[in-house]
């Protein structure tokens, strides 16, 4: 049974304020379905490169995260082509871009491989 979750416009709001407590500049670059939309964040490390993690469950319905390019961080073009695509694909996404120079961001829950 999947656990229970927040609506996704409630959750990106709690992420931005917590980036805001820990100096992590976060904006919302489009804004998906508030109830039910799933998030891709970019995690930007400002060199030019990006970690990209979207929004998932696993087998057993909790909440994850997917690398789609992989763990390492990947040039921002490729970033957004993948962006780019999704949305396409499905408008109701939210993109959550983080400024995470540090690679400090921790997600609020497994990364799968």
């Amino acid at each position: 049974m999947p656990e229970p979750s927040l609506k996704t416009g409630i959750w990106v709001s709690a992420q931005i304020r917590l980036c805001d407590i820990t100096n992590m500049p976060a904006l919302v670059r489009h804004k998906g379905d508030p109830d039910a939309g799933s998030v891709i964040l970019k995690l930007d490390r400002l060199d030019g490169t990006s970690m990209l993690l979207s929004q998932s469950r696993d087998g057993e319905g909790r909440r994850a995260w997917l690398a789609p390019l992989g763990r390492a961080a990947a040039g921002n073009d490729k970033i957004e082509e993948y962006i780019g695509r999704r949305l396409a694909q499905d408008p109701d996404i939210w993109v959550l871009e983080i400024e995470d120079r540090h690679a400090a961001y921790i997600p609020d829950a497994p990364v799968l491989d």
